[in-house]
């Protein structure tokens, strides 16, 4: 099964702010793939296709991780790989960023202890709001990243990391959540 472990965003006012940046994505180029509001998360570590017998595993080692509840301040937008090539379109992540990396440092610990080797590109905290998916929108996002590098959106709880179960279809994808870990 395809998994990854996340934070999940459940705050419906911040889901609507991130509508309206997406609607404001869409009348700049409409080939675009957002993301839904249920879908919303911060991917702590993508694991790809695992054996489900992995499972209880996984979820007895990332409830093991002992963090404390803190907040992260979501704010800027930016592109993967770049602005002026757009891949991906995510919503930066600048306060409680090292907190954050270190809840994600405990995880890749604990995977590492369960012979899952590491995440060769390393953890990059942000929160992906759309996909392009037509190439001749690519550059034309440019200008409105390059503007809005310093928009807030707000702070949100971090309180719990879930293990969660991708399935792709054609309509987008549907999360389960698999077992979640809370704060202490």
């Amino acid at each position: 099964m395809r998994c990854f472990i996340s934070v999940d965003l459940e705050d419906w006012a911040f889901a609507d702010r991130v509508r309206m940046v997406q609607r404001d994505l869409l009348g700049i180029c409409d080939g675009l793939k957002l993301v839904e509001p249920q879908n919303l998360h911060i991917t702590m570590r993508f694991l790809g296709e695992i054996d489900e017998r992995m499972v209880g595993d996984i979820c007895k080692a990332i409830g093991g991780i002992e963090f404390n509840a803190f907040e992260i301040e979501l704010r800027g937008l930016g592109a993967f790989p770049k602005e002026g090539y757009a891949n991906v379109i995510w919503i930066g992540i600048r306060g409680g960023r090292e907190r954050l990396e270190e809840v994600a440092g405990a995880i890749e610990s604990r995977l590492r202890g369960l012979g899952i080797p590491p995440d060769e590109r390393g953890f990059s905290p942000h929160l992906t709001i759309a996909r392009v998916k037509s190439p001749g929108c690519r550059a034309k996002f440019r200008e409105f990243l390059l503007s809005s590098k310093d928009l807030e959106f707000g702070r949100i709880p971090v309180d719990s990391i879930r293990l969660k179960r991708s399935e792709l279809s054609p309509g987008g994808p549907t999360y389960y959540t698999l077992c979640e870990a809370r704060a202490k």
